[in-house]
């Protein structure tokens, strides 16, 4: 077969295909669970030849050794979603974040505002007809691979085959180079009590039939074994993790009533375990498309009964959502968090909702709080936040006036905290407070 011919000349070792990589270049490297780990390895042993070369991804599992100290001058990170392994450089200067919502990170590759000269993936080994899949990860990669002006491949035995927009032609690619290791794993949050009780409490707004997105962390993942009794849920969201797979097996998760896409879980890429990546390997309930398609809000809102799930840092009285610093220290990304918000609440019975712990540090501080910290990015407007969700309860806010947020809030705070946040609502807003039975009006 000709492609084969084709994939044969552009055999390279590692250190070989990673020449192309020269001073002052853009470089995309494919996040998630599918960093092509031995490329960052060889960019890494490229690095005493180069200068200035920018290196661009959202978050990745593996370690990020281009942000170590050592390694300023030759590279410098940028950020479009900020992970563990890069967030104290971020936060000391020596690499960058840029905060934009996910479904939008792939216009500024094909505008030409970030155009990228090298893009690093991982991928299947190529099928038949010369079509290798991303697997686990779509995400924002297969667009930055069309954008690019040269293509590396790692090309992994152990990469899962996965269907939708999840193929690149052999001919596609300017280099590859064999490897066979296992996939960067994710591991599974640890679920504490306090994600239990508000994983009650928000599937207790989850109905069957629902189409769900699940963000990333603890919360997320502990809402999903609450919905064992529910019937014909259905997934269209930016990921999935291993919790998914007991209500697919259970057959919870059927998709049989969704109207958008029916009878398949739509996402745009893999965060979890081995387990999770065998699963996903040629099984056709999984349809992997780019994030600009899976985070579209108007896609998003084509499914009816769309429930967002997504957590915060802060939230303030009047309803303003903080989810990507801890005042102006950056955390994590804006992500998907508005563009699916955005999408329920415009979906034909949808939910858009915020879940977050009351305290933070051992209990020693309020997530909700009179106002932002310092610093604190507003993620989510007070205008989109519709439900706020924590283990004392849920408060609806959408529609509601700033005194009647705040009290909402106020009702789902830690009991201690409480008092406080209502003295502080009383001296701004004049809140109407209730002693005895009687309604006292403050001032």
């Amino acid at each position: 077969m000709s492609w084969e011919i084709d994939y044969k000349k552009k055999l390279r070792t590692p250190e070989e295909a990673l020449r192309c990589v020269q001073s002052g270049m853009r470089v995309y490297i494919q996040p998630g669970c599918a960093e092509p780990e031995t490329l960052v390895e060889a960019l890494m042993r490229r690095a005493p030849h180069v200068q200035d070369v920018e290196i661009v991804h959202m978050m990745t599992m593996g370690a990020a050794p281009y942000v170590a100290p050592e390694m300023a001058g030759h590279f410098r990170h940028n950020a479009v979603f900020i992970g563990a392994n890069v967030r104290q450089a971020i936060n000391e200067g020596r690499a960058d974040y840029t905060p934009i919502y996910l479904s939008e990170i792939e216009d500024l590759f094909e505008s030409g505002a970030m155009p990228i000269d090298v893009a690093l993936l991982q991928l299947s080994p190529p099928d038949s007809h010369g079509f290798c899949s991303f697997g686990v990860g779509v995400d924002t990669s297969l667009t930055a691979a069309k954008c690019a002006h040269y293509v590396v491949a790692q090309i992994n035995d152990q990469m899962p085959r996965t269907f939708g927009d999840s193929f690149i032609h052999v001919t596609e690619l300017d280099a590859v180079v064999d490897s066979s290791r296992p996939l960067c794993a994710m591991k599974r949050p640890h679920i504490t009590d306090m994600h239990k009780a508000i994983a009650r409490n928000v599937a207790d707004l989850i109905e069957d039939g629902a189409v769900l997105q699940t963000g990333i962390g603890g919360i997320p993942d502990a809402v999903l074994p609450y919905l064992m009794d529910r019937k014909d849920l259905a997934i269209h969201s930016e990921l999935v993790s291993d919790g998914v797979i007991p209500l697919i097996e259970a057959g919870v998760i059927t998709g049989e009533r969704k109207n958008f896409k029916p009878r398949k879980i739509i996402l745009g890429f893999a965060l979890g375990t081995k387990r999770l990546f065998d699963f996903v390997d040629n099984n056709p309930i999984f349809e992997f498309h780019p994030t600009s398609y899976c985070n579209d809000p108007g896609l998003i809102a084509r499914n009816d009964k769309m429930v967002a799930i997504n957590s915060a840092l802060q939230v303030d009285l009047t309803g303003q959502v903080c989810s990507d610093s801890i005042g102006n220290q950056f955390y994590s990304g804006i992500g998907g968090q508005v563009d699916f918000l955005r999408g329920a609440s415009r979906s034909k019975g949808g939910k858009a909702i915020i879940a977050i712990s009351s305290t933070a540090k051992d209990g020693a501080i309020s997530r909700i709080v009179p106002m932002l910290s310092p610093g604190a990015g507003v993620v989510t407007s007070r205008g989109l936040v519709r439900y706020v969700v924590t283990e004392y309860g849920a408060a609806y806010l959408h529609g509601k006036t700033i005194r009647e947020r705040a009290q909402g809030l106020i009702d789902i705070a830690h009991p201690r905290f409480r008092e406080e946040l209502e003295q502080f609502a009383q001296k701004t807003w004049w809140m109407q407070r209730r002693l005895s039975g009687e309604t006292v009006v403050t001032s």
